[in-house]
């Protein structure tokens, strides 16, 4: 076997310490979505104690994600300018103060403000992991290894209905948002310690650092945010989140209302179902990108690889649009189940597209602007739900919304950039 299939396959020759830098990127977003799902989680308990309705809920998650949006595009900056080891922690600090702080909120609007700071922490997290991955792997490991650490969203949203229901049962809700948000300080420990730029890291071989920097010289100047707002490849990646995104905010922020009012769960029970969903979804964001990856290492462009999984996503919602007819409660959660998977396999080869197309340098800023974007449409779809509910009771409008959505998402992102060219290449 030559060098080259060595380095190929990933076998020890090359070395793996890329992996564990993926194993705490993994690890940081299951923290950041225990930290983002648990008002979901928690609705009927902090609905009932202070007195919300849909709207005020809605109101709540509305604050968050605009902060989201604000945060994310300068995330995406600083990321760029500071690197992923600063910027991260940076991030994770903030958010994991905003998480805290809710456990000490007497009303609506404190709860906004805690989930306004929140969210702008939690928009660090995808600008610095996609960072992260584009220093540490070569293109054709980046969908897998976004794929494994988007995977902790998923792990994320497991442990949360199964820790968070104990701790409150136990002692109150406000004391969940306490614990879990001191726990957390062990990962910022860990990553401050271990996290350097491959050429920066004692634990690098030379081998797997030349494995790391195989892909054609990529050292493009800085790329103002304006410049890529002119590029359609930006609005690419920008409008797919754009259209993607809420969906996902609906799926983690609702469904346990969902399946709590059609099913009669509670907080005692809702436990299982939600773990299986997302224990599907988890499956799915690691397929995703394993299946581009796949497709690239059997000879296909990336052009072909990630719309064609993408399109496979998109058909894999629909039946999303019959979940509020479901009498059965594990069948909904196997539509469920599918239809999250296939949003966590559909963006992880969204959220390659910045590397694919973009130099370095542009990558995080890229991410960032896309992030603001698809946070603008939560933003949207967060005061869509909170009418609809409160108007008619009924998630099928909803659901009939997220099932056609993605179908619409990869015919922008085609007609967009229907080569997936590189822009330096095409704009030298």
């Amino acid at each position: 076997m030559t060098n080259n299939a060595r380095m190929d396959t990933g076998t020890p020759d090359v070395g793996r310490y890329r992996w564990v830098i993926c194993g705490l990127l993994f690890a940081a977003t299951s923290i950041n979505y225990v930290d983002r799902q648990m008002i979901g989680v928690l609705k009927p308990t902090i609905s009932a104690e202070l007195g919300w309705n849909e709207t005020t809920y809605a109101d709540v998650i509305f604050w968050f994600q605009m902060a989201y949006a604000i945060g994310y595009l300068s995330f995406g900056r600083i990321v760029d300018i500071v690197g992923a080891r600063v910027g991260y922690s940076v991030a994770f600090v903030i958010w994991t103060l905003g998480h805290t702080l809710c456990g000490f909120v007497s009303s609506a609007f404190q709860f906004s403000i805690a989930r306004f700071v929140l969210g702008i922490g939690e928009s660090g997290n995808f600008p610095s992991g996609i960072k992260a991955v584009t220093e540490w792997f070569p293109a054709r490991e980046r969908a897998l290894a976004t794929g494994i650490f988007n995977a902790g969203s998923n792990l994320g949203a497991i442990i949360t209905p199964l820790v968070v229901p104990a701790i409150t049962l136990a002692f109150g809700w406000r004391m969940a948002f306490i614990v879990t948000g001191a726990a957390s300080l062990v990962w910022l420990v860990a990553w401050i310690a271990l996290y350097r730029r491959p050429s920066e890291s004692r634990k690098v071989s030379a081998a797997e650092l030349a494995y790391i920097e195989s892909d054609p010289a990529d050292a493009g100047p800085q790329i103002g945010w304006l410049k890529l707002l002119s590029y359609r490849e930006t609005w690419a990646y920008a409008l797919g989140r754009f259209l993607i995104d809420p969906i996902w905010w609906l799926f983690l922020f609702w469904t346990p209302d969902f399946l709590g009012k059609t099913y009669h769960l509670d907080l005692k029970n809702f436990g299982p179902p939600l773990v299986a969903i997302y224990l599907i979804s988890d499956i799915g964001s690691v397929a995703g990108g394993w299946a581009s990856s796949r497709l690239m290492k059997h000879g296909m462009s990336a052009n072909k690889a990630r719309k064609l999984t993408m399109l496979t996503c998109a058909i894999l919602v629909m039946p999303i649009v019959s979940a509020q007819y479901i009498s059965n409660l594990w069948l909904a959660v196997a539509v469920l189940g599918v239809a999250t998977a296939a949003h966590q396999a559909f963006s992880a080869n969204l959220y390659t597209l910045p590397s694919d197309v973009f130099p370095r340098s542009a990558v995080a800023s890229v991410i960032g602007i896309g992030g603001t974007v698809g946070a603008i449409g939560g933003m949207m779809m967060a005061k869509f739900t909170g009418y609809i509910l409160d108007s008619t009771g009924s998630y099928a409008p909803i659901f009939a919304v997220a099932g056609s959505t993605y179908l619409l998402a990869i015919l922008v992102i085609h007609l967009l950039t229907p080569r997936f060219a590189r822009v330096n290449a095409v704009r030298a």
